[in-house]
């Protein structure tokens, strides 16, 4: 008799391992839950929590995706109407004018570090043609008489 249905593993013709299984659940836990894991790896047996470091980061498992998810919500409302037609021109203006500013800024930033390295080549330049010069007056030495 067979009692198998059609929400079994079996019946859809894969089966979920352990490892799949173990996975989902870590995943379903979020990251804490993956760092507990490894911890009590490399506490009971180090070779198992360091296979579980070692896939962590193989999968970027490390990676920061609340960071990811703020960024893209962020850029999704920024386009977006808030119904208030003066406070729409009000964020216009300004985030144009924080543009505007950022790119003032990058562009003396620019400037100051051409300034540096042309201040540090010049001074290269004096300090050789320095040397030069004590070089010649060295093998020139004193005027026979």
């Amino acid at each position: 008799m067979n009692t198998a249905t059609s929400q079994s593993p079996m019946a859809m013709g894969r089966v979920t391992g352990v490892f799949a299984r173990a996975e989902a659940w870590l995943d379903e836990r979020g990251t804490g839950a993956w760092i507990a894991a490894m911890v009590l790896g490399f506490i009971f047996v180090w070779p198992i929590g360091l296979a579980i470091l070692a896939y962590m980061i193989w999968s970027k498992r490390m990676s920061n995706s609340s960071c990811k998810s703020m960024t893209r919500s962020r850029a999704r409302h920024m386009g977006k109407s808030s119904g208030n037609s003066a406070f729409d021109a009000y964020k216009a203006e300004t985030l144009r004018r924080l543009e505007e500013e950022q790119d003032n800024f990058e562009a003396f930033l620019e400037r100051l570090r051409e300034a540096k390295d042309k201040a540090e080549f010049d001074q290269f330049m004096d300090d050789r043609a320095k040397k030069m010069t004590d070089v010649d007056d060295e093998n020139t030495g004193p005027a026979p008489a």
